[in-house]
């Protein structure tokens, strides 16, 4: 006599099982699509001395081709989460490594600022929606207690991509000239489009969500050996016993609202200290080369934090891990501020350390709040939504980090020397990180409560 098949949800059905090949394989395929989306959206700012001598411009106005991929990533990253939600992850993933891939290559026909603005306007978007889809797609298929841990790590391929061609432009560029450099990494993405296309599949979490069972149950014997009746992962919509709830959906609010502040504060923070940071420590006696060893002590201090915010995250809980990166980071930029201030007009060796200490630390605690926004998307918006969720949170956070960009100087400026104003506004920042702990309803638990129910009211 046959089994019976049990009837769970397929991240139930997931739960205590071994990785396999096919999970791994789904992770590393999206590891490269950021990573590619890391090269090809730091590119320009590597050659851009050549660029801006090939079109015979100044620096500022060049801003404006610098800026464009920017506002395109924030527009990508929810339209292509919405795009995720309605065609698939899959698709809607090749789709927009396809557009910034070409975007890549067209921006080496560029003559002029206008014209490359344009071309990495397409690429921004490309680059957003390619982020949004590739963290949904792998976090979907990875089980709960990888799940944190997936997400973060994956949070750092953008970041891994610009180390990557900062450390081989230079070469290409000797060989092939900047524009040889934009056709070979346009065309080296290519080759990721093809692994998206030929290894990937849309997880049986969203196929369920999406009313396609059939779909599901084939995607899930990648993945599982016994026979399952899957069924649709109910969150805050369970109520309505509607499996298909949008972002926008009153069910949603309260994540929306959190997610939205705390993201858009953690990136005014992260942008305000990445672009700023040199021309303010220039300003206080630095040499150039010591500012920016700060900002590369602070990039590996990122990376490593992003990562232990998916295992911190998981033990701790969000809540009490947001509120503790909020009050770490508040004391962290104070501390720098009243260490900047107090400097002697050439700043002592032990000044130069403590700065350098300072900024790396402020930049692990930013960095480690950026992973556990994705990290809660992922755990609290609902398949049938999470890409537009995690998009809406991307393109929060590009407001914030455009507002940091724009008006970091100024603060600098309205300081007349001091640097009192600019981080007052990154201590309000600070303090708004802890937005997503006060005001979401649906936290991830501590790893001993992982087993409660997954709403989690304030």
């Amino acid at each position: 006599m046959a089994t019976p098949a049990v009837t769970t949800t397929f991240s139930d059905a997931m739960a205590g099982r071994p990785l396999r090949a096919f999970q791994l394989t789904t992770f590393v395929v999206c590891m490269l699509v950021l990573i590619a989306d890391g090269m090809d959206a730091q590119l320009l700012g590597i050659v851009a001395p050549k660029v801006i001598e090939t079109f015979g411009v100044d620096r500022g106005t060049f801003g404006i081709a610098m800026s464009a991929a920017l506002v395109g990533f924030g527009i990508g990253s929810w339209g292509g989460g919405w795009l995720g939600d309605t065609i698939g992850r899959r698709y809607s993933l090749a789709l927009a490594a396809l557009v910034f891939s070409l975007a890549t290559i067209g921006a080496s026909l560029s003559d002029g600022v206008w014209h490359m603005a344009a071309w990495r306007l397409l690429g921004g978007i490309g680059f957003g929606s390619a982020y949004a889809n590739a963290i949904t797609l792998a976090s979907e298929w990875l089980p709960e207690r990888w799940r944190s841990v997936g997400v973060t790590t994956l949070s750092v391929g953008t970041p891994a991509g610009g180390f990557v061609v900062a450390a081989i432009a230079p070469t290409l560029i000797d060989a092939y000239g900047w524009r040889g450099s934009f056709v070979i990494f346009g065309a080296g993405t290519l080759l990721v489009v093809i692994l998206i296309l030929a290894l990937l599949r849309d997880s049986p979490s969203f196929l369920l969500a999406r009313g396609k069972t059939e779909a599901a149950r084939r995607a899930a014997v990648r993945v599982l050996d016994a026979e399952h009746d899957l069924v649709p992962e109910l969150h805050a919509s369970a109520q309505a016993g509607d499996a298909a709830v949008g972002v926008l959906d009153r069910s949603n609010l309260r994540l929306n609202i959190g997610v939205g502040v705390s993201f858009t504060a953690a990136a005014l923070v992260a942008y305000g200290i990445l672009s700023w940071t040199t021309t303010m420590l220039t300003a206080q006696g630095f040499a150039f080369d010591e500012a920016s060893y700060a900002i590369s002590v602070g990039g590996i201090t990122s990376v490593i934090a992003s990562v232990a915010a998916g295992l911190l995250i998981r033990w701790l809980g969000s809540r009490v891990l947001i509120s503790a990166i909020s009050v770490v980071l508040l004391a962290t930029l104070v501390g720098l501020c009243l260490v900047i201030e107090t400097m002697p007009g050439v700043p002592t060796e032990s000044d130069r350390l403590l700065v350098v200490a300072l900024v790396g630390l402020a930049a692990a605690v930013f960095s480690a709040g950026i992973a556990s926004m994705y990290a809660i998307m992922t755990y609290a918006y609902p398949p049938s939504c999470r890409s537009a969720g995690i998009g809406f949170g991307i393109f929060m956070g590009r407001v914030g980090a455009v507002t940091a960009t724009a008006l970091g100087g100024k603060l600098l400026d309205l300081g007349h020397g001091s640097v009192v104003p600019f981080f007052a506004v990154m201590a309000v920042g600070a303090v708004l990180v802890s937005a997503s702990a006060i005001i979401v309803d649906r936290q991830i638990p501590p790893a001993r409560k992982a087993g409660g129910p997954v709403p989690d009211s304030v």
